[in-house]
């Protein structure tokens, strides 16, 4: 069984992927317009969220 040892992710990465996720929510649930993000609202999410978990999985990211 293989084990990861998470660490916290350095707070730019944290507050970045908080921005990317609050964009591509308001976009889906509010209609805001805003334009690369209204074409790939679910990559928008996604990429939030990879980058979150990179955040927790590499230390110093």
């Amino acid at each position: 069984m293989a084990y990861y040892w998470l660490t916290p992710p350095s707070r730019a990465v944290f507050v970045i992927s908080v921005f990317l996720a609050l964009l591509a929510l308001l976009v889906r649930y509010a209609d805001v317009v805003i334009p690369v993000v209204s074409t790939y609202t679910f990559e928008t999410l996604l990429a939030a969220f990879l980058l979150l978990l990179a955040g927790n999985l590499f230390r110093g990211f």
